[in-house]
């Protein structure tokens, strides 16, 4: 019996119905047949039991290496809310406030700019500068390289923020603060490099390296064997294979040129190891992204954001904080946040994931105080305290614009009987 098959539980005996979950398969095959995605990895949870584990599909397509329960994934910007969730155990020690200057932990940024009209500078309010929960809610007035509504990511493309993993994590985030930022601190939404500033943070206040600090803090007591900044040698053969779109970390890449690659049907096996290595870890070490792990360490992660505790009862954090996290910390004229120009209806944002604030406008099944996120890579996941409800969909395709996560939703509401 496998580590997976030995945690199943019956999905009647937490309230779902095996026959109605069988629906996952069917709903996900067609992305596999007719859409270019290798294969998934999905799993579900109830109650803190596991009631679901499948896999469709390839690990490596070519090779005709079908998807194992151990394939190692790049979660990309599924690494922020580990970072986040990271951050906040100091949190709970007393070791700085939300609403402190990063500038108190990071001085550089306390010189740094706001980019005004017409290229003027101008300085950051000394009453609202950059705080520590605006560089976790994406309200810091930073950017990402990718992005391409805000003059200063020109800058972020010429330095090759994103594209360089070369860079430790300090280096990075020195000459981050050199560059102005694109609004006042606080004044509006927009998805950036601020989860790499939270993991600076992490590694200023604790004294410690960002990899050692969440092996200590999180993926040790939550037993998140294979997560980790990089891939031993002897696992990278469990690595899956990337396909869809080109590599959003690539050289000067913009939102604009994969919508193009998108129109022109431009999917294919990708190789992004040159900006997301797997034998880099002690310098690849980020907050926005860079982190590798397989559906079943994530699934415990996931797991532990709803109950606090890892698997044996250890306390890793407090309910408040967590509620804390998990509650809407954007102010009404700041929602709904749009990233790349989309607007996420019905969501508000936390301290590194979104909160779901109204169901009907979210147009997913859910409930209010649903929350999570997402990666490049359309890796998923959700969690939702209401129905205790956690469900997690890996895959590797390149910035897909079609919504498996949200069938996969669908189908995992549905199994609900009580």
């Amino acid at each position: 019996m496998t580590q997976v098959e030995s945690q199943l539980t019956s999905p009647e005996s937490v309230g779902m119905s095996a026959n109605r979950l069988e629906r996952v398969t069917p709903a996900l095959q067609k992305y596999v047949d007719e859409r270019g995605y290798p294969g998934f990895t999905t799993l579900v949870s109830r109650r803190g039991q596991l009631v679901h584990a499948g896999r469709i599909g390839w690990q490596d397509r070519e090779a005709e290496v079908p998807l194992a329960e151990d394939t190692i994934y790049r979660l990309y910007s599924m690494t922020k809310p580990i970072v986040c969730t990271a951050l906040m155990t100091l949190f709970e020690e007393g070791k700085f406030q939300l609403v402190d200057p990063v500038a108190k932990w990071i001085p550089a940024f306390g010189a740094t700019k706001i980019a005004g009209p017409g290229g003027t500078l101008e300085d950051q309010s000394p009453l609202r500068p950059m705080q520590i929960r605006d560089v976790m809610s994406h309200t810091s007035g930073l950017t990402y390289d990718f992005l391409e509504d805000f003059p200063v990511a020109e800058q972020y493309r010429a330095r090759q923020l994103m594209h360089d993993p070369t860079r430790t994590l300090e280096q990075l985030i020195d000459e981050l603060a050199t560059i102005p930022l694109a609004f006042a601190p606080g004044t509006m939404w927009h998805y950036s490099l601020g989860t790499d500033v939270t993991a600076r943070l992490i590694e200023v206040i604790s004294g410690q390296k960002l990899g050692d600090f969440l092996q200590e803090r999180l993926f040790g007591p939550l037993g998140m064997t294979d997560t980790a900044f990089g891939v031993p040698e002897s696992a990278r053969g469990r690595i899956s294979a990337m396909y869809g779109l080109p590599d959003l970390l690539a050289q000067d890449m913009t939102f604009s040129t994969l919508a193009g690659a998108f129109a022109a049907g431009d999917l294919g096996r990708r190789d992004v190891e040159a900006t997301y290595p797997s034998d880099a870890a002690d310098v690849f070490q980020r907050g926005g992204l860079g982190l590798f792990g397989t559906g079943l360490d994530y699934m415990r992660f996931a797991n532990m954001l709803l109950t606090g505790k890892a698997e044996d009862g250890t306390r890793i954090l407090g309910r408040k904080t967590l509620e804390l996290m998990h509650t809407n910390h954007l102010a009404p004229a700041l929602r709904p946040y749009a990233l790349a120009g989309v607007p996420a209806l019905g969501y508000g944002f936390g301290l590194g994931s979104r909160v779901a604030m109204d169901v009907g406008q979210s147009a997913l099944a859910g409930s209010a105080g649903e929350f999570g996120w997402a990666g490049a890579a359309k890796t998923y996941y959700w969690v939702d305290p209401v129905e205790e409800v956690v469900g997690v969909l890996l895959t590797q395709h390149m910035v897909g614009f079609d919504l498996p996560e949200a069938d996969f939703r669908t189908v995992v509401y549905q199994s609900i009987e009580d």
